[in-house]
C-alpha cells in the first residue's frame, strides 16, 4: 500500500527529524565544522601513524600548517560546491568533488611545510589524503544511510524481472522515488544466478519461488529489454503461482518518444494475457493501399474504429473521413488524431462527420464529396445481450446500415469496402451474430452483382480492451474486492488485441479481390474462467474456493446470457485457404445470389416497420445464416407486450392517411 510522505517522516527518529528540519544554512555550518574537525584529526593521525607515536603532539609550526591546510581545504570544498550537495541524494559527482578537494589539500600540506620550513615527512600527505577522503566522504555516506534507511524501508519491496539496461534504469529511478524499493533482480539467464548488479542480488527465474519470501518482495515489475525475445507466456506461467502483483514498465520506444517515463508502473499489458505473439501486418502492402488515398471509417469513435483511425493516419492518407453518430465519441477521436497529426507532422486532412450509416443518401453524399476510395465499415451494435434486448435496432444498424453504406459506396465509385465482422456470425445463436452473418451475405451478393467495388469481410474473435471486454470488467471487479463473474465454467473464446484486429482489417483491405471472408489464425482459444484466475493471481491475490475459504476473490458463475454460447468458431467450412500473410486465412463461404438476398431484405424491412420481432427472427432463420437461437425471444419491448399496441397504432395511422 502506498504511503504518503508524512507517514514516512514518522519512521525517522527525533534526532534525524530535528536535523532534517534545520534551515539549509545551519546544515551547511554543521557540515563545515564536521569537515574541519575530521581534517584536523586526519592530519594528526597521519603524523601519528608515520612517526609511530600513539600520543604524538604537534609543534607550533605543525599546528600552523595544519590550520592553514584545513582552512584552505574548506575553501576548496566551498569553491567546488560540496556544501550545496544535498546529503540524502549524494551521488558519484559529490564523491568526485571530495577527491579533488582532498588532492588539493594534500598538495597544500606539502607546499606549506616547504614554505614554512616545518617538518612534514613525505609519506604524511599521502596518509593524510587517504584518511581525509575516508572521513569526509564516510561522514556524508553515513548520514545519507541514516537518513535514507527509514525511508527506503518504508517503501514497497519489489523484484525487477530483467537484469538488462531497462531493468537497471528502472532500479535507479525507483531508488530515487518515494514508492518502491528494488531488492532483487530476477534474470532469465541461468549463468547470471547469484551475481550482483548495482549492489542488488540477481537470482534465476527458476529459483524465484524460494527467493521472493526471502527478500520479502511485495510486487514484481517486468522490465524486459525489447530485443530480449522472452517467451512471455512461459514467464507469466512461472510468476502466476507466486500470487504477487505483477506489473510492467513502458517499452523503450515509448521512452524514446517521450510518451512515458521508466518509473511509470502500470498493470500488465492486455497482450501479455493472450499467451501468444501478436500478429504483425505486412506494412509495405498496407502502406501502399493507404498512402495518399482518401479513406473513410464508419463508427470511427468505437473501440475498433478509433484504433483503425490511429493506424490509418500514420500511413499518411490524403484524407481521412471520420463518420460517427455519437457526438462525444467523434469529438474525442478527432481531437486525438489532430494531436497525432500535428506532433508527427503527417499533414493528413481530417474530416469529422456526424451521421448514421442507415441513411444511404447521407453516406453517398459524403463519399462523393471527399472522393472516398476505401471504406472501413466498423459501425455496428456488437454487445450480444443488448442486441438480444433490442432486436429491431440491432438489425437496422447491423444489416441495413451495412447494406445502405455498401450501396452508397457502389454509387459513389468507392474502390474498396471492408466490413468488420465477428466470430459470432458463424453458426450464430444470437441476433447480433445472425445480423452480422446476414451483413456478410449482403456484401457477398453485392460482390457478385457488380465488379466496380471490391468487398471484403474480416472476421475475428473477442477484442481485449474494447468496450464490453471481460478484461477491464474483471480488473474492476478484482479491485473492488470481487466477486469475479463468469457466465459458465467451460465457456471459451478466441481473443485478440485492438491493434491486432485493426491491423488485420487493414491487411485484408489491401489483399482482398472481392467477396472474401478473412479470418485470423488466433491460436488456441482461451477459457474465460482460467483468464479470470490468472488475473486474480497476477494482481497478487488468491482465489477464494471451498478448499481455500480464506482466499481473497471468489469466481462466481452466473449462467449463460441470452444468445450466448459456450464455444465460438471462426469458420463455417473446414477448408480455409492461405493468403500472402502467414497468419491470415481466407474462406469463400456459401453465398446467395443478389435476388434472393434482396428478397430477404424486403421481408426484414416489412417486419421491422411492423415492429414484429418474431417475424424478424423467422427471416434471420430462413436467410441461410445458420441462425439457431438457444433461448426465447428477449426483446424488451416485445416481451413487455408493447408490440401489439405499436402495430395497432401504425395500422390506425395508415388507415387515417388513406382516408384523408
Amino acid at each position: 500500500m502506498k504511503k504518503d510522505k508524512l507517514s514516512k517522516r514518522g519512521d525517522d527518529s527525533p534526532i534525524i527529524r530535528a536535523f532534517l528540519n534545520l534551515p539549509r544554512f545551519h546544515k551547511r555550518v554543521v557540515s563545515v565544522l564536521s569537515d574541519a574537525f575530521f581534517l584536523f584529526f586526519a592530519i594528526w593521525a597521519a603524523f601519528a601513524l608515520r612517526l609511530e607515536q600513539q600520543f604524538w603532539m604537534p609543534t607550533q609550526g605543525q599546528l600552523t600548517v595544519a590550520a592553514v591546510t584545513v582552512v584552505f581545504t574548506i575553501g576548496v570544498f566551498i569553491r567546488l560546491g560540496l556544501y550545496r550537495a544535498v546529503i540524502r541524494y549524494l551521488g558519484d559527482r559529490a564523491l568526485l568533488t571530495i577527491i579533488y578537494g582532498v588532492i588539493a589539500s594534500s598538495v597544500s600540506l606539502i607546499i606549506l611545510g616547504y614554505l614554512l620550513q616545518v617538518f612534514v615527512p613525505r609519506s604524511v600527505p599521502i596518509i593524510y589524503g587517504a584518511l581525509a577522503f575516508l572521513f569526509v566522504s564516510g561522514t556524508r555516506l553515513g548520514v545519507r544511510m541514516i537518513v535514507n534507511h527509514p525511508r527506503q524501508m518504508a517503501k514497497e519491496a519489489v523484484a525487477i524481472v530483467g537484469a538488462g539496461e531497462t531493468g537497471m534504469q528502472l532500479a535507479s529511478a525507483l531508488t530515487q522515488g518515494t514508492e518502491y524499493r528494488p531488492v532483487v533482480f530476477v534474470t532469465l539467464h541461468r549463468a547470471n544466478h547469484k551475481s550482483m548488479i548495482n549492489g542488488l542480488p540477481v537470482v534465476s527465474i527458476n529459483h524465484i519461488a524460494k527467493h521472493m519470501p526471502k527478500y520479502r518482495v511485495q510486487r514484481v515489475l517486468l522490465a524486459l529489454d525489447e530485443n530480449s525475445h522472452v517467451d512471455r507466456k512461459k514467464l507469466l506461467k512461472q510468476l502466476e503461482p507466486l500470487s504477487i502483483p505483477v506489473q510492467t514498465v513502458p517499452s523503450m520506444s515509448e521512452l524514446v518518444a517521450g510518451q512515458a517515463r521508466i518509473n511509470d508502473i502500470r498493470d500488465l499489458e492486455i497482450e501479455d494475457l493472450l499467451g501468444r505473439d501478436p500478429v504483425r501486418p505486412d506494412s509495405a502492402v498496407v502502406a501502399k493501399s493507404l498512402y495518399q488515398k482518401s479513406v473513410m471509417v464508419t463508427g470511427a469513435g468505437g473501440s475498433i474504429g478509433s484504433e483503425l483511425c490511429r493506424q490509418i493516419v500514420r500511413h499518411r492518407p490524403r484524407k481521412l473521413v471520420l463518420f460517427e453518430q455519437s457526438e462525444f465519441s467523434l469529438y474525442a477521436i478527432e481531437r486525438e488524431l489532430t494531436s497525432i497529426n500535428q506532433i508527427e507532422g503527417l499533414e493528413v486532412e481530417l474530416h469529422p462527420l456526424l451521421g448514421n450509416v442507415s441513411h444511404r443518401r447521407r453516406c453517398e453524399t459524403v463519399m462523393r464529396a471527399f472522393g472516398i476510395q476505401t471504406v472501413y465499415h466498423a459501425a455496428a451494435y456488437k454487445h450480444v445481450p443488448l442486441v438480444e434486448h433490442n432486436v429491431i435496432e440491432g438489425v437496422q444498424n447491423n444489416v441495413f446500415g451495412t447494406w445502405h453504406t455498401a450501396e452508397a459506396a457502389i454509387a459513389a465509385g468507392v474502390e474498396r469496402f471492408v466490413l468488420i465482422s465477428t466470430d459470432k456470425a458463424v453458426r450464430p445463436t444470437n441476433v447480433m451474430g445472425a445480423s452480422k452473418r446476414l451483413a456478410e451475405l449482403v456484401l457477398q451478393a453485392l460482390a457478385q452483382r457488380q465488379q466496380q467495388t471490391i468487398f471484403s469481410m474480416v472476421r475475428f474473435g473477442n477484442v481485449l480492451g474494447s468496450s464490453g471486454s471481460v478484461v477491464p470488467l474483471f480488473r474492476d471487479q478484482i479491485r473492488d474486492g470481487g466477486p469475479v463473474t463468469v457466465t459458465h465454467p467451460d465457456i471459451i473464446r478466441y481473443f485478440m488485441t485492438i491493434p491486432e484486429a485493426s491491423q488485420l482489417v487493414l491487411q485484408a483491405g489491401s489483399i482482398g479481390v472481392g467477396g472474401e471472408v478473412f479470418v485470423l489464425d488466433m491460436g488456441e482459444p482461451v477459457k474465460i474462467a482460467d483468464l479470470a484466475r490468472k488475473m486474480i493471481h497476477l494482481m497478487g491475490l488468491e482465489e477464494k474456493t471451498e478448499d481455500d475459504p480464506g482466499g481473497d476473490i471468489e469466481v462466481v458463475f452466473t449462467g449463460l446470457r441470452p444468445g450466448e454460447k459456450l464455444y465460438e468458431e471462426l469458420l463455417i467450412g473446414d477448408d480455409p485457404q492461405g493468403t500472402s500473410h502467414p497468419r491470415i486465412m481466407m474462406a469463400r463461404e456459401v453465398s446467395l445470389p443478389w435476388e434472393r438476398v434482396e428478397e430477404f431484405l424486403s421481408q426484414l424491412q416489412r417486419a421491422s416497420q411492423a415492429f414484429d420481432c418474431a417475424a424478424i427472427i423467422e427471416v434471420l432463420k430462413a436467410a441461410k445464416t445458420g441462425y439457431a437461437p438457444n433461448g426465447e425471444l428477449e426483446d424488451l419491448v416485445w416481451c413487455n407486450g408493447q408490440s401489439d399496441a405499436v402495430a395497432a397504432d401504425l395500422q390506425d395511422e395508415k388507415v387515417h392517411r388513406l382516408s384523408v
